[in-house]
């Protein structure tokens, strides 16, 4: 019988869904688990109310990991408007992230590259700390 955690997945988050945010990831149900602090190449965007990532290059983003269920990555797949064919706000990607002192597969919801632009660069690569 497979272990009851095998459907379970880790999910990076970098921006309103950090804790204290107004879309605090705690909220969903069943709650996510808190793994780490953690950080990930990119460039993260300001997109006024809320950032977007983009992946790869030689800049961090700093955010937090959480394990969560099928059913929370499906709402977050809503609210990140992630579109089956590609064409959403957000494209969800698994990446290697940094995360208490190993790297560990997570899902990112990076911006669609259609939607960067000719945004403001957050160089500190922290949205709470922009905040």
């Amino acid at each position: 019988m497979p272990h009851a955690d095998a459907t379970l997945r880790h999910v990076f988050v970098y921006g309103t869904l950090r804790r204290g945010g107004r879309n605090d990831i705690a909220r969903y149900r069943p709650a996510p688990v808190f793994v780490g602090m953690a950080v990930v190449s990119g460039t993260l965007l300001d997109l006024e109310t809320y950032p977007g990532v983009v992946l790869g290059g030689c800049g961090r983003v700093h955010g937090e990991v959480y394990r969560i269920t099928p059913s929370v990555e499906a709402e977050l797949d809503v609210l990140e408007e992630v579109a089956p064919d590609g064409s959403g706000e957000y494209l969800r990607k698994q990446v290697q992230v940094h995360v208490a002192g190993a790297d560990l597969a997570c899902l990112v919801y990076e911006l669609h590259p259609s939607r960067a632009a000719g945004r403001e660069v957050i160089a500190s690569g922290d949205w709470l700390a922009k905040r």
